[in-house]
């Protein structure tokens, strides 16, 4: 029992199917990083509160400003998780993403200690408002372009599974 198909409804059929997933794979790289507003929004963040780091706060005071950190990262983190329209299943996760996210760590915090024993001899407060100035700009350089580089690479691996 077969059935015979023409080449070119085999075509049609399969860019019928094909087009849906490159509009999936477009709006999951669109929406996953949170776009330039969530990262300058996080810069900010990190940024306050390497600079409160400077003022000479009671151990209350440092613990204060740390729970107000998590808590503002942990809100920016539920409000982008809740716009973003559509998750991947595990299975389309690859290695990039963990390496990403535990690159961006390394570098950033790497970042912050360096940059703070170098200003060590500074004033604290000029020193902390250097460490927070350096440690953001540097956040922003990283995180774009290797956020691209992890998403870009579930969609090459879908590709390359559906061929």
């Amino acid at each position: 029992m077969s059935t015979s198909v023409d080449a070119e409804q085999a075509w049609h059929a399969l860019q019928r199917i094909r087009v849906p997933q490159e509009r999936v794979y477009d709006e999951f790289e669109r929406t996953s990083s949170g776009g330039p507003r969530a990262t300058y929004t996080t810069a900010a963040i990190m940024w306050a509160f390497l600079a409160s780091l400077g003022l000479d706060l009671p151990p209350w005071g440092v613990g204060l400003v740390l729970a107000a950190y998590v808590a503002l990262l942990g809100g920016l983190a539920v409000l982008n998780f809740r716009r973003s329209r559509m998750q991947l299943h595990h299975s389309h996760s690859n290695w990039r993403l963990g390496v990403t996210f535990v690159a961006a760590a390394v570098v950033t915090g790497g970042t912050i200690v360096g940059v703070g024993r170098l200003v060590d001899s500074l004033e604290p407060m000029v020193a902390s408002l250097a460490q927070a100035t350096v440690s953001a700009v540097v956040f922003v350089l990283f995180v774009r372009p290797a956020s691209r580089w992890a998403i870009g690479s579930v969609r090459r691996n879908a590709e390359g599974a559906g061929r």
